[in-house]
């Protein structure tokens, strides 16, 4: 917001420094002070309400231009045309304060309206001068001429230079929009295995950690399940390391289907994988890895490869406070190599 706001304060006091300044011109005689007054009491409500409708935050609602660049210096571009109209002799110190309001929208305009922008000013300055020019005395067609010369080069620049840091600041902001997503995607792909598309190991062991602290602080109760995939070698063997992928892909569709939404699942290596499970007891953990076992038994693979049965081994364990996760897992892990002793296909609790 500090910096959507300042931009308007800035051009707050802009209008009072120049307010104050035609009240100089006025003092030497080379404006009205009619003219004088009818102007400042336009532009200083103005820059005041801009300012109040940035600072409050109500420009919010405008998303492709919170700060109100656009209407501020269309706004900033009339005021300018009209002191230019009633500033007589020292009317050419308003070209320089055009030059201004150009590059007071570089950093928040497109460069097409940037450019058309410029565009506007110039036209509104070059009608001010020919209408004063046959209207006025003071206004001598062969300065307004010179001042149109200078205004044309001047401006053609300045825009040319405005348009310039606008399609650099659009490119920077498109690399970064591709920064965000190649630091998002690089973040997916360390955190989750490139194969079914789970938390990798290393993901796994922080979500371990934390739970371990809610164990230690005294949350509820977590268990963990370790689960292996019998005679997986076998599959790859007979059916080839393709189908291999394709059974773990399905293995980890069933499981999911079958967790609580609180539950976390990881490829923890091969074919073995750490099911973390929030809240749930041994015996609750127990009886929810049942329920995918015999889910995994009743699964028809006939897609993967015709009579492909798929049934797996795990080993359960809860965690204890003041137990480094590492020691719930060796648990798990014995649990598991007795299931697999007593002839795989079964959960075992450790």
């Amino acid at each position: 917001m500090r910096a959507r706001y300042a931009p308007a304060a800035v051009a707050l006091v802009s209008y009072l420094l120049l307010a104050l300044i035609q009240q100089g011109e006025v003092y030497l005689g080379l404006m009205p002070q009619a003219a004088s007054n009818q102007l400042t009491l336009v532009t200083l409500p103005g820059a005041c309400i801009f300012f109040v409708l940035v600072r409050s935050g109500w420009s919010r609602r405008f998303a492709a231009d919170p700060s109100l660049t656009l209407p501020q210096m269309l706004f900033a571009m009339a005021a300018l045309t009209w002191s230019y109209a009633i500033s007589g002799p020292a009317r050419g110190a308003v070209l320089s304060l055009m030059i201004l309001v150009i590059l007071f929208g570089v950093f928040d305009l497109k460069p097409h309206v940037a450019r058309r922008l410029s565009l506007a000013g110039f036209l509104m300055l070059a009608l001010a001068m020919a209408w004063r020019a046959a209207t006025s005395a003071q206004y001598d067609p062969r300065v307004e001429l010179i001042h149109f010369v200078f205004a044309a080069v001047v401006m053609l620049a300045t825009s040319s230079l405005a348009i310039t840091v606008s399609r650099l600041r659009a490119k920077l902001a498109a690399q970064k929009k591709e920064l965000k997503t190649a630091l998002a995607l690089n973040r997916e792909l360390a955190t989750r295995d490139a194969l079914t598309g789970l938390l990798n190991r290393r993901a796994m062991v922080e979500v371990l950690a934390h739970e371990q602290s809610r164990v230690d602080r005294g949350a509820q109760a977590v268990s963990l399940a370790l689960i292996d995939i019998d005679w997986f070698k076998r599959i790859n063997d007979e059916h080839g390391h393709g189908v291999g992928d394709t059974v773990l892909q399905r293995f980890t569709v069933v499981l999911e289907d079958e967790m609580r939404a609180s539950d976390a699942l990881a490829r923890w290596g091969g074919e073995e994988f750490l099911l973390l499970m929030p809240d749930a007891d041994l015996d609750a953990a127990n009886q929810a890895v049942g329920r995918m076992r015999n889910r995994m038994e009743r699964e028809n693979l006939s897609d993967i490869s015709p009579a492909l049965r798929l049934t797996f081994s795990a080993g359960v364990a809860q965690f204890v406070p003041d137990e480094c996760f590492n020691a719930t897992i060796d648990r798990a892990d014995q649990a598991l190599y007795r299931a697999k002793e007593s002839g795989r296909n079964r959960v075992e609790m450790g």
